[in-house]
């Protein structure tokens, strides 16, 4: 089984900190990321600073990056003009993202859904010979609507088939693997973005990966989480991801004591205790 693990933590996993960190701080976890082996990492969000003042400098965090071969640096862009900003930085992948449902469109990027496709669909339409992730969030349940129909994530999966690599996400953390595992094979998505809100985060990477899909989002120390959902805890932590594919006898290609060390690192910068589990324990044997 081969994995592509991308490391959300840099631009999904700060952007949910309360504190905000410069350019410097964040092109230095970018490196330190590369460094331990990550195939692709998720560098920053070409968003307007002054919305996302935790995201804001994203050219200057790319023009710090020390770029190491074989690894994929990818950038968020959320309208044309964002792509502009992205196609002049020289990031080698490009991420889109629209929610499955209507109310979390709305209340995440003043759109409905339809405007929220249609968007994507202007900026996939400008990516010719790039590389592109598209993310549904929210497909298996809403902090608005509840229970997503899972046969509305299937249409809206089917409509970048082929254009873009597709990423189903636990944006809450509601799903289990059952339901991972059914979603991921009806809809043939490439990849699963899973949050351990409720601590089925790590199950349901497996359960995404029987199912036939290859990437998997994680972020360091489990930053991240949802603002609308505000129980919600971060990311899977990518180092306990690479510690439970290596145990399944998955070769991820990836340092996991310089994992750990990343995130010792980010536990003093937050001065706070992150959400993994695996960098406080240690490596085994």
């Amino acid at each position: 089984m081969q994995v592509t693990l991308c490391d959300v933590g840099p631009r999904d996993g700060l952007q949910n900190e309360s504190e905000t960190f410069e350019p410097a701080m964040r092109a230095e976890l970018v490196n330190r990321l590369a460094a331990a082996g990550l195939p692709r990492i998720e560098t920053v969000s070409f968003v307007r600073d002054d919305r996302v003042p935790r995201m804001a400098g994203a050219e200057e965090v790319v023009a710090q990056i020390e770029r190491q071969d074989g690894v994929e640096y990818s950038g968020l862009v959320l309208n044309e003009r964002g792509w502009e900003r992205f196609a002049s930085s020289g990031l080698d992948r490009v991420n889109v993202t629209f929610a499955a449902t209507e109310s979390f469109n709305r209340e995440n990027g003043n759109a409905s859904l339809e405007e929220a496709v249609a968007r994507v669909e202007a900026i996939l339409a400008r990516t010719e010979g790039v590389p592109a992730t598209m993310t549904i969030s929210v497909c298996f349940g809403c902090p608005f609507e509840g229970r997503v129909d899972p046969g509305v994530v299937v249409e809206l999966a089917a409509r970048f088939a082929g254009r873009a690599e597709v990423v189903l996400a636990d944006t809450i953390g509601v799903a289990t693997p059952s339901t991972v595992r059914a979603l991921i094979a009806q809809t043939g998505a490439q990849g699963f973005h899973g949050h351990n809100t409720r601590n089925t985060g790590y199950a349901n990477c497996l359960a995404a990966l029987e199912a036939g899909a290859h990437v998997l989002d994680a972020s360091i120390g489990g930053l991240g989480g949802c603002p609308y959902a505000p129980r919600a805890t971060g990311n899977v932590a990518t180092e306990d991801v690479v510690y439970l594919l290596e145990g399944e006898g998955v070769d991820t290609g990836v340092d996991l004591d310089a994992l750990i060390a990343i995130s010792v690192w980010l536990e003093s910068l937050l001065v706070r205790k992150l959400e993994g589990y695996v960098y406080r324990a240690g490596n085994w044997p």
